[in-house]
């Protein structure tokens, strides 16, 4: 077997409201397709707990403080206002995606699966060193980029996004890193307005595909093709952490994007295919954002569907 997917059902229990667009449901929708006779070859494992020495890989000790007093025993805790929100199972759900992204990178680092995908939520790479943000509590790509980097002493980490929002808390955290390596397709001039392809980091360890709304599957690979992925084998990582959200998706409502199923598969296999030649074919792919149930259920079938077939 080739692909160990990580859930736990404590992800489900970060409830930031009924009309709050990060709900359970998105994670149901995902272990609904993925848990079908197609994926019978998918390994499965219960996502670990993470630890507080892997969250402050990332982020500081004031805010991981400020996190763990803020989690409510009842009701909500807003985080930044209203959009990153608290509940009283949050905090064990937001630990155990960074216990599944860390798990992911002893597992392929340990030679065990190929690859990885961390059926998780909350999503995390708005998350920045020192604060929450858009829906994120903590970092967990980020953490697991810094994990490898500081437990299994990698030298070149990559972060590869392909969110329709750029993650604007990984690039912060990896900006004056050289050793670890940012790329982000996102839609322009959208929310958290960051990521112009100005903004390359200490060693132009950053990369930015900004895309215009109504962005087609044409123009997005030409863009993925031209920019990002001769940027990734430049880099040449050790390791390759997908932050996989799929509101790119035509049918996603928060966003202007117009991407199809089949350009996340696309985009799956050229990840792939430089982690073949890169590293061995390791990969941890981490579930961020996704707010049409249908569209985030399809898209991320066919992105593990890719995955499997190493």
């Amino acid at each position: 077997m080739t692909t160990l997917i990580y859930t736990h059902e404590a992800c489900l229990d970060h409830k930031p409201g009924e009309s709050h667009p990060e709900s359970p449901e998105r994670l149901r929708a995902v272990l609904r397709a993925l848990r079908t006779p197609e994926f019978d070859d998918a390994a499965w494992r219960d996502a670990p707990m993470g630890t507080r020495g892997q969250v402050l890989m990332i982020h500081t000790e004031d805010f991981v403080e400020d996190v763990e007093d803020a989690s409510p025993v009842r009701g909500f805790m807003p985080l930044d206002g209203g959009d990153t929100v608290m509940s009283p199972g949050s905090l064990e759900a937001v630990m155990r995606c960074v216990g599944a992204a860390c798990a992911g990178v002893d597992v392929v680092l340990g030679d065990e699966y190929h690859n990885v995908f961390c059926a998780t939520r909350p999503c995390g790479h708005h998350a920045e060193p020192n604060k929450a943000m858009g829906f994120c509590i903590y970092n967990q790509a980020a953490i697991a980029a810094a994990y490898a980097y500081d437990v299994h002493k990698l030298e070149r980490v990559a972060v590869i996004d392909f969110d329709v929002h750029h993650g604007n808390g990984t690039q912060a955290a990896f900006y004056d890193r050289p050793e670890l390596f940012y790329a982000s397709s996102h839609q322009s001039h959208f929310y958290p307005y960051s990521g112009l392809e100005t903004e390359t980091g200490i060693s132009h360890n950053i990369v930015n595909v900004p895309l215009p709304r109504g962005c087609d599957s044409a123009l997005f690979r030409e863009q993925i093709a031209a920019k990002m992925l001769p940027a990734i084998r430049a880099f040449n990582p050790e390791l390759m952490i997908i932050s996989a959200g799929f509101d790119a998706h035509h049918l996603d409502p928060l966003a202007g994007l117009k991407l199809q199923d089949d350009d996340y598969d696309w985009i799956t296999r050229e990840l792939m295919k430089i982690a073949d030649d890169t590293c061995d074919g390791r990969i941890v792919s981490i579930l961020e954002g996704g707010y049409s149930l249908e569209g985030l259920a399809s898209s991320t079938a066919v992105h593990v569907k890719a995955l499997m077939d190493h």
